[in-house]
């Protein structure tokens, strides 16, 4: 009887055990030993509840006031499935890490298939529409060819280029997305690397975390201690993250936030910090400023920044700029307050509207439409083509109702600010945008400036002179034109402080 008992009891256990796993409608990070006292090194047990969650295909909550503290960690969770941080506080120990694992994401956001590479026979023309091959599903398509070298890096960070890379949309039947036309031609590739579409579409939101900041050399050794998404499809939302006890030395972070090799991707309603600058010696060995990033984009497309402001203050020359990307299509700004917009090596297509720039502003290099909209930048410049990559936009830009607040009391307010010699081979022919139309612009320059008033360009070269030759060929701009544009002053906008490097440029004013 006794026997008989026992065997029933177990028998009841193993059903109700199963039933409530059954049951199970979302996981937590207790379940996995995790104390949520804000002293316990709970990343161990977040990153066994996420890979639990992800083989049961639930859900993960954290539980409210819970505070869980991450020191050092050998390997990042990673998020397949819906998160829910809300009410719950993050502390990021970074002084406590070991600094071999300073690139262990915290957080990796995966997508259910691996990437995989592909052949691409032959080259591919600037206007192709369609690869001679079909994929099992739509995929993001990201190009090489290792024998040209493009974005060869001039300054005190110069560099011997990367190779010419693009990526694309594709469908299954090989048809490239008219939002992501091919920016460059390939005589041949050399690499094609695929990365499915997931069907599925996660969310992770909420949740404060705090990163205490690291303390090591500074020197380029970046730090990369939060979230990379790396699957298409994803939501971010309402996060807050801030960062403290940042001292007088400390290395730079690639990002808080990170996205890439994937497509639509939305941040929205997020709380980011900028951090503080240092300095460095650059390649060139020469001391450079050197910063880090709590937002950053690489080979991605579709991805947008909604109603993101930063927790510091966004005209604090001390902070180095909030957002870096590299090698992405098809950005958004909306309704984003933030101390920068920068794509350093080249975005197709990007637009900000409904938003507020500090004093980095906006910085570019690419091809396509550029618009900036309903936007306060304080900056001396309203846009700013890096000189670092050629000063390029192949394309055209337009900037309707915003308002440009100079920072320098002393300087000559512009549109368009850059720098050009033509004495180096940045791997491309540089090109300044085809068209600049502006319609609705406001110089706030100040009432009694004794100045000859504000400029569509900047000096694009100090040393231009009649008889100057370019070894490299800059490309300017045709035509721009001017319509509700008024300055605080009164002043009239010039062409540019060097008129005569733009005397192949019309200026219309409506």
């Amino acid at each position: 009887m006794k026997f008989r008992s026992l065997l029933l009891s177990l028998l009841m256990c193993m059903v109700a055990s199963l039933s409530a796993v059954a049951n199970e409608e979302f996981v937590t990070y207790e379940e996995f030993g995790a104390k949520g006292d804000g002293k316990t090194n709970d990343h161990p047990a977040i990153v066994k509840a996420h890979a639990h969650a992800n083989e049961k295909g639930l859900p993960v909550k954290a539980k409210r006031g819970a505070v869980y503290y991450i020191g050092d960690c050998t390997e990042a969770a990673i998020v397949k499935t819906d998160t829910d941080f809300s009410g719950a506080r993050f502390i990021i120990d970074d002084v406590a890490l070991n600094f071999d694992n300073r690139r262990v994401e915290l957080f990796l956001v995966e997508p259910d298939k691996p990437s995989y590479l592909v052949e691409i026979v032959g080259g591919l023309p600037l206007n192709t529409k369609q690869l001679n091959r079909t994929f099992d599903t739509p995929v993001l398509l990201n190009l090489w060819n290792k024998n040209v070298k493009h974005f060869i890096r001039w300054g005190t960070n110069q560099n011997d280029g990367t190779a010419q890379s693009d990526l694309v949309l594709v469908d299954k039947d090989g048809v490239i997305d008219k939002s992501t036309p091919l920016c460059w031609e390939f005589a041949q590739v050399t690499a094609a690397r695929a990365y499915p579409i997931d069907d599925k579409p996660i969310t992770i939101q909420g949740g404060e975390f705090i990163t205490i900041a690291n303390q090591a050399e500074s020197k380029y050794n970046y730090y990369a201690r939060g979230f990379r998404v790396r699957r298409s499809n994803v939501t971010m939302a309402g996060i807050v993250h801030l960062v403290q006890r940042e001292m007088d030395q400390g290395a730079p972070y690639s990002g808080f936030f990170s996205v890439e090799n994937c497509a639509n991707v939305v941040l929205k309603d997020l709380v980011v910090t900028g951090h503080k600058s240092y300095s460095t010696i650059g390649s060139a060995g020469k001391p450079v400023l050197m910063g880090s990033y709590d937002l950053s984009a690489n080979h991605a497309i579709n991805v947008s920044f909604l109603n993101i402001r930063q927790s510091n203050d966004i005209c604090d020359t001390r902070l180095w700029g909030v957002l870096g990307s590299n090698f992405c299509k098809n950005l958004l700004y909306d309704h984003c307050r933030l101390s920068r917009f920068d794509a350093h090596q080249g975005v197709c297509n990007a637009t900000i509207r409904n938003s507020e720039l500090g004093h980095q502003g906006v910085n570019l290099i690419g091809y396509g439409l550029f618009l900036l909209e309903n936007t306060v930048v304080h900056n001396n410049c309203l846009i700013y083509l890096r000189v670092d990559y050629g000063a390029f936009w192949r394309g055209n830009i337009l900037i309707r109702n915003c308002t440009l607040v100079p920072r320098d009391k002393n300087c000559t307010p512009c549109i368009i600010s850059g720098n050009y010699t033509g004495k180096h081979d940045f791997g491309y022919q540089c090109f300044m945008p085809n068209e600049v139309r502006v319609n609705g612009l406001k110089i706030m320059d100040g009432a009694g400036r004794k100045y000859n008033g504000p400029c569509v360009f900047d000096n694009f070269n100090y040393e231009f002179k009649p008889g100057y030759v370019e070894k490299y060929p800059y490309v300017r701009t045709q035509r721009v034109i001017l319509q509700n544009v008024v300055t605080e002053s009164g002043m009239k906008v010039q062409k540019a402080l060097k008129p005569e490097f733009f005397t192949t440029t019309q200026v219309e004013a409506r």
